[in-house]
């Protein structure tokens, strides 16, 4: 166009006349655009790079398979302050202290405990079959009036000692519940055990198990994340219907719900009530565990039809809310 120079652009400088303002000023030149220096085999999105809306840009490095230059050295303030490595191991640190701590605790409880008898210690360990069971629920019935708050406190730190760290054995704690106490305070102590286990459960983890689900099988994940969030409004009766039914294991529920994004109150609320069925049904074998012969005795078909009829009613206010909402849409 007449009247104008025509600017000289070498590489990110600018260079050249202006047209003038109509306001009767030069307009100031843009700014150079510097790009950080990036390892190979990654770049920076200018778009992203330009998105920002306070001013300030965030870096963005997307993979690619061109190679660029390295020969300058790296700017130490775009080097990354910890890898993927060095969280999972500071991960994995923490997880072990936390159960170091948990062994320390068991073992102040184990210390606490009244005097026993010399053939009475073999019996204090967790459970591992029936047999062991009715051996520990005699030992505990022998002190749980005099002591009552030491055995009671020893079995609710053991309960969620196990269920924190999916190690078996819970199964025959509830059993015991039954021998030991009255239905009125056994139910809701297991029920508050396996909550508040499987929570801690979920910390574990979330803080560990996610990174390195996240690592090897990101597009599963993601997937389910999917299908988590879809179903987000009816997450509390699915977890209550899990607990109920043996479809999936507890453990694999406690570490799986945090990878796939289920909320942790939801998750805490919906176990408490959910194992409460099948807690009612160890805790009634546990009034006869003298009679039992292995844990398979405390479940009959009974039993198994009461727990059906539960799980069945713990989805029902999400088929009404499918119904409703087709209805008036």
């Amino acid at each position: 166009m007449a009247g104008r120079t025509p600017a000289r652009s070498s590489g990110a400088n600018f260079a050249g006349s202006l047209p003038p303002s109509p306001l009767g000023a030069t307009p100031r030149p843009p700014l150079r655009q510097v790009y950080p220096k990036l390892p190979q085999g990654s770049f920076v999105s200018e778009y992203e790079i330009n998105s920002s809306t306070d001013g300030d840009y965030v870096q963005v490095t997307h993979t690619s398979k061109t190679s660029y230059s390295t020969s300058e050295q790296q700017d130490p303030m775009l080097v990354p302050l910890s890898s993927d490595s060095g969280s999972s191991t500071k991960s994995l640190i923490i997880l072990g202290l936390i159960f170091v701590t948990s062994l320390l605790a068991l073992g102040v409880v184990y210390l606490g405990f009244p005097k026993l008898d010399p053939n009475e210690y073999q019996y204090i360990k967790v459970p591992r079959d029936i047999e062991d069971a009715k051996n520990l629920g005699r030992v505990l019935y022998r002190y749980k009036d005099k002591y009552f708050y030491q055995v009671l406190g020893g079995y609710f730190i053991t309960y969620i000692f196990l269920q924190t760290f999916a190690i078996p054995g819970s199964i025959f704690l509830s059993i015991i519940s039954g021998f030991l106490y009255p239905f009125a305070l056994a139910l809701p102590l297991v029920c508050l055990c396996s909550g508040l286990g499987a929570s801690f459960c979920y910390l574990l983890s979330f803080m560990v198990g996610r990174r390195i689900v996240n690592k090897y099988i990101p597009q599963k994940v993601a997937e389910w994340q999917l299908h988590v969030e879809r179903h987000r409004e009816h997450i509390f009766n699915y977890i209550i219907f899990l607990r109920i039914t043996p479809f999936l294991p507890n453990w694999f529920i406690n570490i799986a719900s945090p990878v796939i994004n289920v909320p942790l109150f939801p998750f805490f609320l919906g176990t408490v009530l959910g194992v409460a069925p099948p807690s009612f049904v160890a805790i009634q074998a546990g009034t006869t565990l003298h009679q039992l012969t292995s844990s398979g005795d405390a479940v009959s078909w009974t039993s198994v039809a009461v727990l059906g009829l539960f799980a069945l009613i713990s989805l029902l206010p999400v088929v009404f809310k499918r119904q409703l909402r087709e209805k008036f849409d």
